[in-house]
């Protein structure tokens, strides 16, 4: 069944029109959404753009404007662009290939979102290290309070010393080697060779150098090299590690492009590591050290503004930098804190967000009368639950109005006015709603206080939001489809690979994860060579991306299915993807349609996440997915369509 072909061309006109000509520097598109890559994003109107035809949404990620259109639409859309005059010498198809996290493939975008895109590079591979040792020394904490072993009839002087020696390796480690980490995670953003990041940053804190924390505390003296530089390790200096990682890179990039190939393998790694240590040791390291530690007493002093004025200003503007994208900075002040002090209260005031959110999207779902907002408001809840935000921004808080977002806001604000008002800060960073109270069990104050202002926070936007924030939309009840009695059908799509099936909301994708393009399932594939994308159901093919990252097939029945196989992988180009099928062929259920090789994805840092979407879902009146461990073949997906003779359509299950 082959989609109609529209003409797209007026909307191709109003769209740059509106954009403006002048401010693209460079437009793609992958199989859903166009991707700009525009001079001045203030610019241009979200509003217009949304209300044109067949524009489902607008967001901005990976340092691209991105105006969803859908499956096939978008395909259109972009020839009818491509075919202007008037645009038609700004760019070409191949300026911008998706949005690659990595250094080099992002020279174009602004110096801003550049560095935002370096921290989010940087820092989010460490964040699940030093959660994990926020828990371990709040575990630690507890099983060696006094109150707590006197439970067991203890003291704290009969532990055995032997046993705190190694639980103190499980929550000291990942902080004494924080810059060796860092170094790494630089030298793996910039594209240079980890192994020689992880060197250098062993050698910035080796033991036979003075400890940063010891020469601070007076118990140790640094070296006099020559007599005059002083030389010390440097614990706790995140930024002198990035400088460290960035440096190292740049330079491992200079030597292997000058020197002759013979010598090229050792002589290189031997430069970098000579050059760059030399470089930091000598003068570079503590002047970044000095300055890192003023950043870390700026942020202090707002911080503890009294009153809680500090608290306020941090817990009202951490979700409208979420919403812009520019939330991933907070992650190197939060580490700095973390080295530097081993507390983080700059978290706790951002972590009220979260419950703010909860209270919003649950005052939303109990009160809409419209299937499909409540729906879309219980999905948001159970991802804010565990932390995901991005299925309640951009499916809750900014899809009718400005309203819900107002109040999260202010609750998220006063929530952290309070809480910088005691004083209270976690110990670790990256957990967030129900896991968030984790990082604070090494406290026993500071987790009563906590939870308290976190259910009040809850509880006050929840509030307010009936008061003040209730879309109108949403009071309205979904029109009915039909007067007759329906005849309720089932159709199914089955698993396009095997791994484990996860829902929407956990995707790191805010398009997919709020249903943007439509419900279904996302599957963790299993494998790390080539495997093998099966056709979901009998159907025709209307999408067959050049580039192998996705298919789209259109049931007999109606339904329209999109697998997306990974995130930003259109950036590779079709590296890795092999395709074995075309745009208008008919396929069987479990055919072949093409390879993907999951070591290619690994090895450009993409997250291989498979999307099976029912792009349009909102024609059905239910959809369910099964979560876990699925085989390849096996139902994963269930519609429910209303039929009002049941004569038509009998082919249900295909």
């Amino acid at each position: 069944m082959a989609r109609k072909r529209k003409d797209y061309s007026d909307v191709a006109k109003q769209l740059i029109s509106i954009i403006s000509k002048d401010n693209v520097i460079s437009v793609t598109h992958c199989e859903t959404r166009l991707r700009f890559v525009v001079k001045n994003r203030k610019a241009i109107d979200d509003e217009k753009i949304k209300n044109l035809p067949d524009v489902k949404g607008v967001f901005e990620g990976s340092g691209q404007y991105q105006v969803i259109f859908g499956t096939g639409i978008v395909n259109d859309v972009y020839e009818a662009i491509d075919n202007l005059h008037e645009v038609n010498a700004i760019y070409g198809k191949d300026d911008i290939a998706g949005g690659n996290s990595t250094a080099g493939d992002n020279k174009d975008l602004p110096l801003g979102k550049r560095i935002m895109q370096a921290l989010a590079g940087i820092f989010i591979p460490i964040v699940p290290v030093i959660a994990a040792t926020g828990l371990f020394l709040g575990l630690k904490s507890t099983f060696t309070n006094a109150q707590v072993l006197s439970l067991f009839g203890m003291v704290p002087s009969q532990i055995p010393a032997s046993l705190m020696t190694v639980v103190t390796v499980l929550t000291d480690t990942v902080f004494s080697f924080l810059p060796a980490l860092l170094v790494w995670s630089t030298f793996r953003y910039f594209k240079g060779t980890p192994i020689i990041g992880i060197v250098l940053g062993i050698m910035l804190v080796s033991p036979l150098l003075p400890n940063a924390y010891a020469v601070a505390g007076g118990t140790a003296k640094a070296i006099k090299l020559f007599g005059t530089i002083p030389v010390i390790g440097s614990q706790g200096s995140v930024l002198t590690a990035v400088v460290a990682g960035y440096l190292g890179a740049k330079l491992e990039h200079f030597f292997r492009k000058h020197i002759p190939d013979v010598i090229e393998q050792i002589l290189t790694p031997f430069m970098v590591l000579l050059v760059t240590f030399a470089i930091m040791i000598l003068g570079v390291g503590p002047i970044v050290h000095w300055v890192e530690g003023l950043l870390i007493q700026a942020v202090e002093a707002v911080i503890h503004i009294p009153f809680g004025i500090g608290g306020f200003i941090i817990g009202a503007l951490y979700p409208l930098m979420v919403v812009v994208g520019v939330h991933q900075m907070m992650i190197a002040i939060e580490t700095s804190l973390l080295a530097a002090t081993h507390l983080n209260p700059l978290i706790t005031l951002e972590a009220m967000y979260g419950f703010a959110n909860l209270g919003v999207a649950l005052a939303i779902f109990l009160r809409a009368k419209s299937k499909t907002a409540k729906q879309d408001a219980a999905s948001a809840m159970a991802s804010q639950v565990f932390g995901v935000s991005e299925p309640t921004i951009f499916g809750v808080l900014i899809r009718y109005n400005i309203k819900p977002l107002i109040v999260t806001v202010l609750t998220s604000g006063l929530g952290a006015a309070v809480l910088g008002m005691f004083n209270v800060a976690a110990n670790t960073y990256g957990l967030a709603v129900l896991p968030s109270y984790l990082m604070y069990i090494y406290n026993f104050r500071f987790l009563i206080i906590y939870t308290i202002v976190s259910i009040l926070t809850i509880i006050v936007a929840f509030i307010l939001t009936n008061m003040f924030a209730i879309p109108d939309e949403v009071l309205k009840p979904d029109k009915s489809k039909s007067i007759k009695k329906p005849d309720v059908r089932d159709f199914y799509a089955y698993a396009p690979v095997s791994g484990e099936a996860i829902e929407l909301g956990k995707v790191n994708d805010q398009v997919f994860a709020s249903k943007m393009m439509g419900d279904g399932l996302a599957i963790k594939p299993k494998g790390k060579g080539i495997i093998n994308i099966y056709a979901p159901n009998n159907g025709q093919m209307t999408v067959v991306a050049e580039t192998g990252h996705a298919y789209g097939l259109q049931t007999k029945n109606g339904m329209e299915i999109l697998i997306h196989v990974g995130i930003d992988t259109v950036s590779l180009k079709g590296k890795g993807f092999e395709t074995k099928v075309k745009v208008g062929q008919e396929v069987k259920q479990g055919q072949l349609l093409g390879t993907v090789d999951l070591s290619v994805l690994a090895k450009a840092q993409l997250d291989p996440t498979i999307m099976v979407l029912v792009t349009n879902s909102k024609d059905y009146a239910s959809l369910e997915h099964v979560e876990g461990y699925v085989d390849a073949g096996k139902e994963i997906i269930v519609v429910q369509k209303e039929v009002e003779n049941p004569s038509d359509n009998l082919s249900f299950s295909n």
